[in-house]
């Protein structure tokens, strides 16, 4: 009797391996879940093309749900899920509460970001991702190009990929030349898409004397960049612009420095398999300038001395002999900086 329990304890257990496999491996589709329109040359850009160039790769169908907003998106994932997607990508921190509530009452695996400690296998991944690495190459690239020795960072909120990106940012202008000046300015507690606001704030930073803005806003960038193109710096000359995660060098009108390039395919990619091999939920996803997953832009606006500097510091982040640490606390970062404008 007891050896025939073992074996249907057995058989059951194999069945369920069995099914968890068949399962893993009938990924049919996946979908994205974005708040602003994928044409911002951003996060939500590069979040929808990464998806797509990802699923592409596999043979998995993508779906995207794109300009969302910020409010509550239950319905827009149970939509989906009831539509068989075997995945659902919640691009961005105003969904890391209702997507793991969607991921339990149906049982469907969701991706989140800004929560490291929101893992549970099989249903929970979160991808708080950081391109502090290349950020500190940009502080590098501000100090030694600022005419006024005065810098600037604007950001539409303190998430912990801003944060992070803007400590490295002020420790590799502070690492190239400590008398530069950093006036760090916030547009409000979740400005992402507010593009006036970051007009506005913006040109309080350059006001205060900064020739080159580090910013990082999705649909907000826009508003910064309208006002590099606009306002003049100290001394009469332009003002630049260095942008985050995407590349807007198809719109620049001259006043794009460079941009930390994030290539999110990677990480979707990852998660694609993970699902396949039932492990998701068990792992982060980072990226970093070692696989090229963070980059940064090359543009005319750089001379080719100052680049090829640059190019050797990537070398000494990769080897570890120059060490970057991501800091992802907003009271530590403004701890870091020189000013700060309210």
């Amino acid at each position: 009797m007891l050896k025939l329990l073992k074996s249907s304890v057995s058989a059951v257990i194999l069945s369920s391996v069995l099914m968890s496999g068949a399962l893993a491996a009938e990924i049919k589709s996946i979908a994205i879940l974005t708040p602003e329109e994928g044409t911002d040359y951003g996060w939500n850009q590069q979040g929808i093309d990464a998806a797509k160039a990802a699923g592409k790769a596999a043979g998995v169908e993508v779906v995207v749900a794109q300009g969302l907003g910020y409010g509550d998106v239950r319905p827009t994932l149970r939509e989906l899920a009831s539509d068989g997607a075997s995945l659902l990508i919640a691009h961005a921190s105003g969904y890391n509460t209702s997507a793991p509530e969607i991921a339990k009452e149906l049982k469907v695996p969701v991706a989140i970001v800004d929560t490291p400690n929101g893992l549970e296998k099989g249903l929970v991944a979160d991808y708080t991702l950081s391109g502090h690495q290349g950020a500190y190459l940009a502080g590098r690239l501000a100090a030694k190009v600022s005419r006024s020795k005065s810098v600037g960072i604007v950001v539409s909120g303190e998430p912990p990929s801003w944060n992070s990106q803007s400590a490295a940012f002020a420790q590799g202008v502070k690492a190239e030349n400590p008398a530069v000046k950093i006036t760090y300015a916030v547009i409000g507690p979740a400005a992402y898409s507010d593009a006036a606001g970051g007009k506005r704030v913006t040109e309080s930073v350059i006001a205060s004397g900064a020739d080159i803005i580090f910013g990082q806003g999705n649909g907000s960038s826009f508003g910064m960049l309208q006002a590099v193109e606009t306002t003049k710096a100290a001394d009469g000359g332009k003002v630049y612009f260095i942008d985050v995660i995407g590349d807007k060098s198809p719109i620049d009108k001259g006043f794009l420095l460079s941009s930390v390039v994030w290539n999110i395919e990677p990480v979707y990619a990852a998660m694609i398999a993970d699902l396949k091999a039932d492990t998701f939920g068990t792992r982060h996803y980072t990226i970093g300038l070692k696989d090229d997953s963070v980059k940064l832009l090359k543009t005319a606006a750089i001379p080719d001395n100052v680049w090829a500097e640059i190019q050797a510091l990537r070398e000494d982040v990769i080897s570890g002999k120059i060490k970057v640490d991501p800091v992802y606390d907003a009271a530590a970062v403004r701890a870091l900086m020189t000013s700060v404008a309210q």
